[in-house]
């Protein structure tokens, strides 16, 4: 998705006190070869990260490939940190392979269990409205793109799952304020 795609929540993490600066890559043509290296770059003068989708699976990449880079804490939105099934379902459809570009191992892989310095946490939705439902096999809980159990992936400092599809996790009044909660304390806020 573009970077604009991240403006709503851009702005409500600066409504909450944040200075926040938009990263963007082409998942197609570039993939994460050439978007983590210029992430890494973006990072070293000491950042947060709130990352959408394949980004949070560039940003630990960044981060396992750099581990000195200062970065305390990381907030994925539906990233199928543990490798995606609907990806490895468009793979195996050779209409829609190239519709992952270069991306397409890192989503269909996944990253290693975490175990690096920064805090990670992950935001998961549960609305099932989106195509991954008809290219994966998500029969457990989803985000219609990205199953819940995807996001899961281990040495997480948390895990919070809220009502949104994989895209509407963006325009989410209550994942920018799981988000702004664990930037600010490395915990979710979590309910009954």
């Amino acid at each position: 998705m573009p970077r604009v795609s991240m403006l709503p929540l851009a702005r409500r993490l600066q409504r909450a006190g944040f200075a926040p600066r938009l990263f963007g890559y082409s998942t197609v043509a570039g993939g994460p070869e050439a978007a983590v290296p210029r992430l890494a770059a973006m990072l070293r003068d000491g950042a947060d990260v709130v990352a959408h989708s394949l980004g949070g699976l560039v940003t630990l990449t960044a981060l396992q490939r750099e581990p000195g880079l200062p970065v305390q804490r990381v907030v994925c939105l539906g990233s199928p940190l543990c490798g995606s099934a609907a990806a490895k379902g468009l793979s195996a459809r050779h209409a829609f392979a190239a519709t992952l570009g270069r991306s397409a191992d890192l989503l269909r892989s996944g990253c290693q269990p975490w175990d690096g310095e920064a805090q990670v946490g992950v935001v998961a939705g549960r609305t099932p409205l989106g195509l991954g439902q008809f290219f994966g096999s998500l029969r457990d809980v989803s985000d219609g793109t990205v199953a819940v159990a995807e996001t899961r992936l281990a040495g997480l400092a948390d895990h919070v799952v809220v009502p949104a599809s994989h895209s509407g996790l963006l325009l989410s009044p209550l994942a920018a304020a799981q988000a702004v909660a664990f930037l600010r304390s490395g915990r979710f806020e979590h309910r009954a």
